[in-house]
């Protein structure tokens, strides 16, 4: 059985910063590119996601405009972990934040997600 478990989620203030773990059981994320998403407060579809950032199996790092400069991804494939470092949180970054894998026969996995609410 596949899980992604997110954590590190919470309230933070603006300005301040946030690490998002993802822990991976039953794949190798070796085999993996990994990626960060956001959904954000009343969008319940699931074609709302926003995609953030990806590291692909080689390390490869892609942003979107919305992450870069700010957020910072890193894994670790001897722990079977994704990590994303997030600093100088606005509010418009409150958000379910999801870690997704990826490999080169579309297998997709998803996690459950961790709230981030950043709010003064």
């Amino acid at each position: 059985q596949v899980q992604l478990v997110e954590s590190g989620g919470g309230l933070v203030q603006p300005g301040e910063s946030l690490r998002l773990s993802c822990a991976v059981s039953g794949i190798d994320i070796r085999s993996f590119d990994m990626s960060w998403y956001r959904q954000a407060p009343g969008m319940r579809e699931f074609l709302a996601r926003e995609f953030l950032v990806q590291i692909n199996r080689n390390f490869d790092v892609t942003f979107s405009p919305s992450a870069e400069g700010r957020f910072t991804i890193s894994r670790d494939n001897g722990r079977n972990m994704v990590f994303l470092q997030m600093t100088n949180l606005k509010p418009e970054d409150t958000a379910r934040y999801y870690c997704r894998a990826l490999n080169i026969n579309d297998d997709e996995y998803w996690g459950q997600g961790t709230p981030v609410t950043v709010s003064s």
